[in-house]
């Protein structure tokens, strides 16, 4: 408990004490955002602001878990969330300084993270930290899966995370914030699963998250870029797959999947129909061009994850009767 706790706090504070010092260097270097035409007009206005600002939680998340934490494990899923983190940076990179506003190509990115992805996938399953069991939300007991399945599933299941939370990262503070919320539910039942070390990371992330949304809310004075959110990502499918509950990513990470299905939708009905179902995706475009204020999309969609939470915890009541 009490690791649990610090690493919240450390992770937190660290955000506060690196946040003033990075955040003028990103905009020394310029490494301020480009904005697309394609985005709402009005976000023209934060067009210079810095990015590639997830280098501060993912210091913060680093010095933490290798203060408290020793478990080989949980070492291995910092590494590949760092991965994921360092795909982010290229992408940044190309993007800020390279001047290549789409960064890397779809082709490039997808297959950095798959390599990521299957590296994460088979090495902790032939080490034995993971096996080819997984829960299933409000059914007790575990299902087994066949090697053959367990670990093209984990794959899809870690590109699939990834790359709705980087869809998800579109407004000031909604990805942090919904993090923050997903987070603190795994951080909380890796302790019921007594997977303390587990729990320290998590809690680490949550910390993290927290010190950087007091730069990044409404108005953000930065962006976490691509370099933060591939790196949340990449931690939170780490986490849930760890504790053999990749399938509650489906519910307490429901607005991440719904960012997701909102843009296939919008393409899928453009391309076979030339119409669109949003007035642009992801979703939380969507509701600014309805009129919405971006400040309340965020609380709104923040609210909506902290209720699949607790849908979530209800999910685990048989979990934690069968393990007693």
């Amino acid at each position: 408990m009490v690791n649990v706790f610090a690493s919240v706090l450390i992770a937190f504070f660290i955000c506060v004490i690196s946040g003033p010092l990075l955040i003028p260097v990103l905009r020394k270097l310029k490494f301020g955002q480009s904005i697309l035409e394609i985005g709402p007009q009005w976000h023209a206005k934060k067009s210079g602001t810095p990015t590639m600002g997830g280098i501060i939680f993912i210091l913060a998340a680093i010095i933490t878990t290798l203060l408290l934490v020793k478990d080989v494990k949980v070492l291995i899923i910092l590494a590949t969330s760092v991965a994921f983190g360092i795909i982010g940076f290229i992408d940044d990179y190309i993007k800020v300084v390279l001047k290549r506003n789409l960064g890397l190509t779809a082709s490039q990115k997808f297959l950095a993270q798959t390599v990521a992805a299957v590296g994460f996938t088979i090495f902790l399953y032939h080490s034995g930290y993971i096996n080819n069991e997984i829960y299933v939300p409000f059914l007790s007991g575990l299902i087994s899966l066949e090697w053959w399945i367990f670990i093209p599933f984990t794959v899809f299941v870690i590109l699939a995370t990834v790359n709705s939370v980087n869809l998800t990262d579109g407004l000031d503070g909604l990805a942090a914030g919904i993090t923050v919320a997903v987070s603190v539910f795994f951080t909380v039942v890796a302790f019921i699963l007594k997977d303390y070390n587990t729990a320290a990371f998590s809690a680490a992330i949550t910390g993290g998250c927290m010190g950087f949304l007091l730069f990044n809310a409404h108005p953000a004075k930065v962006f976490m870029g691509d370099t933060g959110s591939l790196f949340l990502g990449g931690a939170i499918c780490s986490v849930a797959i760890a504790l053999k509950m990749p399938l509650f990513l489906i519910i307490v990470g429901g607005i991440y999947l719904i960012e997701t299905l909102s843009v296939i939708m919008q393409v899928t009905s453009f391309k076979f129909t030339g119409k669109r179902i949003f007035k642009m995706s992801p979703i939380h475009h969507h509701f600014e061009m309805i009129g919405w204020k971006e400040t309340k999309v965020v609380t709104v969609f923040v609210t909506a994850t902290i209720i699949l939470c607790i849908i979530g915890f209800l999910g685990i009541n048989n979990v934690v009767a069968f393990i007693q």
